[in-house]
């Protein structure tokens, strides 16, 4: 049988397996969930048929926990109902989880995992959600890859249905759910053949309707409620059972294997990980690097994580095991250890094997968890006395308990294509990275993984896309940390960022920049220039913003940049990807009408036939960094907002934020950002204004605004700060002005539109950002004195 192959994100494929079981589904949008219930509500719109023949009943309620009371009643009424959520959301239906499990009602909700907000909000992902609901009665099923949850997924309902007990199916929010994968896609049909159909005939006679009256929700008094709680025993003692039994079936079907827990590692191995979610995949990569080595080490996988199932638990564990890390991507204030970690524990009391065990916490808010820390992991278990408490991915100069990480592996098979792209919120090169991995992973036999790294603005904020192509299936969950291939789509970032970060020596550099090959020396900072020369990095430019503007895209450069990506990269035959990329052109915006397919047509032709090789001069190589002025900012800007707005935060120890620990920051610290992400800025022409302070008025961030100077303000301006007679009798003797902080401005125009401007002409006009900051720097600086 032909396997059907496709590329899609967690959310999509958790989507898709729940449409199968679902007859209604009740939503509420919360990050990183959110993707599920739009795909639902869009298939059902379609007219998409479940495994019952019917179009799924999608109902948006007000909030995540008018959701769950949804879900709750649709249960009653014998419809088999579904939701999405996290975080917050899942806390919301906290209550309602207890009615439904307590009622044994067959729901399923899909758990796209994520921080709660404690000191701090989150939107990222871990599992401090799930092991909040995890007392509710829950069943509670990981996966830790996109075709885990397309896989585990379908286990999820069709053991809920069988065994009357409700699951909650969760993966890693953004790691899992937004990660795109090339992935087998399980077929409705065999998923039909699966469902018990008499289970669900009699949880159907089970509802409440007027043919069957009986009463539900009572309230119990001290005779009799202990006894009915413990009546559900029977039920829970099944789960465990029939969720291996449906998970053979499923390893029937795809010949992946899956069990309640799954080993994989050496037979004879005497240390082990227990872990689950996406970093038993990093674990996995990371093991077969070191038995390579001749390390006898394992891993076990754990994806029935409730009920706790003893006798699964030790079916896989190699009885040569002396030493046993727990991980857990949580964290319980208080407690004698994280809820994995105690679970473990429990299972060894009055066993005759007795294996050390120690417990380490990681990934919190979507840390990154490389194989380089796994590695500090198996080296800390081959101690005499290892650690009994750690963590990773974090310097703990507080708590000393952090594992030394500084042995650096890279674990990716031979032949890995690893690209990074920078870009900008909302510029399309996200949208456009994603085609790039349908297009070679949909049409070609190679692998293709995409990871997309937002930081929490709503638009406007700096994206890195993280690209992986091979030959082998990818299990690299983790950022990119060695790529071929770096682009650069805001020629702003030169200045902010380290771009270059982990290239590869011979790897490529694409900027997207409007300086010409002879103004980059001028305008590149020299720790670049340095870095492209000692690695002899093959270094390109092109002027992606102009030719967007030329062809009729404004600002969006996506398709330049995807275009010149194909023809440097060499992933694929050029003609083949041009031919695929239109292909995915005519697809998404063939609704816009053909002058779009045409501008983007036009986009790719110059995108690949404007690109320039730089020739990279021997004396780069021996430059050296710019002195840097003397700093007056405050030392929280210093210190830990700096580090931050270039994205190297994660270097920051735990000492950094020690009379912070509650989560307080001192206010206005967007002042000291200074982006600088427009292209163009406003430049005031005082001969034109009629002082009617609109463009203040409109800017979004304030970066435009009008000033009054008295005498002795005026006498001490800048040479180039114009200024004019204020308009009105009570402001005789002050001059007027408009000043614009050209860093902090996005160049959305906004100003420029709403400026009526005198005779027809503009008091305003939008310049190219570099001219005006090298004119306008002194004057911000000044007018900020202005009192």
């Amino acid at each position: 049988m032909t396997k059907l192959m496709k590329s899609m994100a967690g959310n999509q494929a958790a989507a898709y397996i729940s449409y199968a079981f679902t007859d209604v589904a009740a939503i509420y949008p919360i990050t990183p969930s959110s993707d599920m219930a739009e795909y639902v509500d869009t298939w059902a719109s379609q007219g998409r048929l479940n495994v019952f023949g019917q179009q799924v009943k999608v109902t948006e309620m007000q909030s995540e926990a008018g959701a769950a009371g949804a879900v709750h009643g649709s249960l009653q009424a014998g419809a088999l109902t579904t939701t999405y959520t996290a975080s917050q959301g899942l806390l919301l239906m906290v209550p309602n989880m207890y009615k439904i499990a307590g009622e044994l009602l067959p729901g399923v909700f899909h758990v796209s995992a994520r921080a709660l907000a404690t000191h701090a909000l989150s939107i990222f992902g871990d599992h401090q959600d799930v092991m909040a609901a995890r007392q509710t009665g829950f069943a509670l099923l990981a996966s830790g890859s996109v075709q885990e949850v397309m896989d585990l997924g379908s286990v999820a309902h069709l053991t809920a249905i069988k065994t009357r007990v409700p699951f909650l199916h969760f993966f890693d929010g953004f790691r899992t759910s937004h990660e795109i994968q090339k992935i087998e896609v399980m077929e409705y049909n065999d998923l039909e053949n699966l469902l018990d159909k008499d289970a669900v005939q009699e949880f159907r006679e089970r509802s409440l309707n007027p043919a069957n009256p009986v009463t539900r929700g009572t309230a119990q008094n001290p005779d009799v409620y202990f006894q009915q709680v413990e009546g559900s025993n029977p039920y829970y003692a099944k789960v465990a059972d029939a969720t291996n039994e449906y998970m053979a079936e499923i390893s029937k079907l795809t010949g992946r294997e899956y069990k309640p827990f799954v080993y994989y590692g050496a037979e004879d191995a005497e240390r082990i990980i227990i872990a689950m979610g996406s970093v038993t995949d990093t674990i996995e990569e990371t093991i077969n690097y070191l038995m390579a080595r001749g390390e006898k080490i394992g891993v076990i996988k754990v994806h029935l994580y409730r009920p706790f199932s003893e006798k699964y638990f030790f079916n896989v564990l190699p009885k040569t095991v002396k030493k046993i890390a727990v991980l857990d991507r949580t964290k319980e204030k208080g407690s004698a250890g994280e809820p994995l970690y105690l679970d473990v524990v429990s299972m060894f009391y009055k066993k005759e094997m007795q294996p050390e065990i120690i417990r380490g916490r990681y990934g919190l808010g979507s840390k990154n968890t490389t194989p380089s820390q796994i590695l500090a992991i198996y080296k800390e278990l081959a101690k005499d006395a290892p650690m009994h408490e750690f963590t990773i991915g974090i310097v703990d100069d507080v708590n000393n308990i952090s594992l030394d990480q500084s042995e650096i592996i890279h674990t990716e098979p031979e032949g890995t294509v690893k690209c990074k792209f920078w870009g900008f919120g909302s510029d399309g090169t996200v949208g456009a990275n994603k085609s790039a991995i349908g297009i070679i992973g949909d049409n070609t036999d190679m692998y293709a993984q995409g990871y997309f790294d937002y930081d929490s603005k709503k638009s406007g904020g700096i994206t890195m896309s993280h690209l992986r192509f091979g030959n082998e299936p990818i299990k690299s969950t983790y950022l990119v940390q060695e790529p071929d291939f770096i682009s650069c789509s805001m020629q702003s970032y030169v200045d902010k960022y380290d771009l270059l970060a982990g290239l590869r020596k011979g790897g490529t550099f694409l900027l997207n920049t409007l300086w010409t090959p002879e103004e980059l020396d001028t305008h590149l900072p020299a720790s670049m220039k340095r870095y492209i020369a000692e690695n002899e990095i093959n270094f390109y430019t092109v002027n992606a913003t102009k030719i967007a503007v030329d062809v009729g895209l404004g600002g969006r450069t996506n398709m330049i940049m995807q275009a010149a990506f194909f023809k440097l990269s060499e992933v694929l035959p050029l003609e083949f990807a041009v031919e695929k990329l239109k292909e995915s052109i005519v697809r998404d915006y063939g609704s816009k009408g053909e002058d779009i397919v045409q501008m983007n047509y036009a986009a790719v032709d110059k995108g690949i036939g404007e690109i320039i090789k730089i020739d990279v001069p021997a004396e780069w190589a021996t430059l050296e960094d710019e002195e840097k002025g003397e700093d007056n900012r405050p030392e929280f800007i210093k210190n830990i907002l700096e580090p931050m707005a270039r994205q190297e935060g994660n270097n920051l120890p735990v000492s950094a934020f020690v009379g912070m620990e509650d989560g307080t920051f001192p206010a206005g610290t967007s002042a000291y950002e200074k982006r600088g992400i427009a292209v163009t800025v406003p430049e005031w022409l005082s001969e034109n204004c009629i002082q009617c302070n609109q463009c203040s008025y409109v800017c979004p961030h304030a970066v435009i605004r009008p000033f009054l100077l008295n005498e002795e303000e005026v006498a001490n301006k800048p040479e180039n700060f114009n200024t004019l007679k204020a308009t009105g009798k009570q402001l005789a003797g002050y001059e007027y002005k408009i000043q614009v902080s050209t860093l902090d401005c996005t160049g959305c125009g906004n100003c420029y539109d709403a400026c009526p401007g005198r005779r027809g002409e503009k008091a305003l006009r939008m310049e190219p950002l570099e001219e005006q900051y090298n004119s306008q720097k002194g004057n911000w600086e000044y007018a900020m004195t202005v009192t």
